[in-house]
């Protein structure tokens, strides 16, 4: 699936969010959006899953206007793993993923064998399909976005958005996520803190502050030790070692 954001304009009350943001990406493409704290990018990806509504510009799905998709088309078409995840049902760890089968039913529509089979190799992959009876409410902040993420894998669709799907996470179920969103082979638009996870896992980054794009390239072309200080202020040491572009942040006191 493509996806074309043109000329995004945000703003809530007199404060401007989002200032003519725009993005192109490709077909299977997984593309990475970085920047500081309050950049704009949750809200940026927000108006491309249609929780918000921008000012003004224009988002295309697969070259249509995303005003003129229903909603639940564009729930077949795009799955989300947002960084909160209240739920005010005591659901079951299986019947959350489960709610990721929801655009595919009819009205009251019960889930069937296959339904089940779906997100219990979701969960599986996700590494938590022991705890499929727990109740979701009782799992950590980091079992609870492996979930969440495999309730978009149940969704089964072309598209996954991930605003910081690594959130809470440890360095083994970082990578794990990662991997597993990797090997899916869809087109990706994943907001992501991490330079180093960025850098493993994206095939382009766009880098946004203070509302605006300011850089968009490969790992390789964007993230210099130049951009990096420009972007965040943080000296940091850039290397290629075994073909991985690695970054490695310098503390005040050591920089002369």
């Amino acid at each position: 699936m493509k996806i074309l954001a043109e000329s995004i304009n945000l703003s809530y009350s007199s404060k401007k969010i989002l200032k003519d943001v725009g993005l192109r990406l490709d077909n299977k493409e997984f593309l990475g959006i970085i920047g500081p704290n309050g950049s704009g990018k949750s809200s940026f990806l927000k108006c491309i899953y249609r929780v918000v509504n921008p000012n003004s510009g224009i988002i295309y799905l697969d070259e249509k206007p995303l005003d003129e998709i229903s909603y639940r088309e564009t729930a077949l078409k795009m799955a989300v793993v947002s960084q909160h995840n209240p739920c005010s049902f005591d659901f079951s760890v299986l019947d959350m993923v489960l709610l990721g089968r929801t655009p595919h039913k009819k009205f009251l529509e019960n889930n069937n064998e296959q339904d089940i089979n779906i997100a219990k190799n979701a969960l599986e992959n996700v590494g938590l399909l022991n705890l499929a009876n727990r109740k979701f409410s009782t799992l950590s902040g980091g079992e609870q976005q492996r979930v969440i993420l495999a309730r978009a894998l149940t969704q089964d669709t072309e598209c996954l958005l991930l605003d910081e799907p690594t959130n809470h996470l440890d360095i083994k179920y970082q990578l794990q996520i990662m991997d597993i969103v990797k090997k899916t082979g869809k087109t990706v638009v994943a907001v992501v803190h991490d330079l180093n996870i960025a850098a493993m896992y994206c095939d382009r980054i766009i880098a946004m502050k203070k509302g605006e794009v300011v850089g968009c390239g490969t790992p390789k072309e964007l993230l210099t030790e130049k951009f990096i200080y420009d972007l965040y202020g943080v000296r940091a040491v850039v290397s290629n070692d075994l073909g991985i572009l690695s970054i490695r942040y310098m503390p005040n006191y050591l920089v002369r």
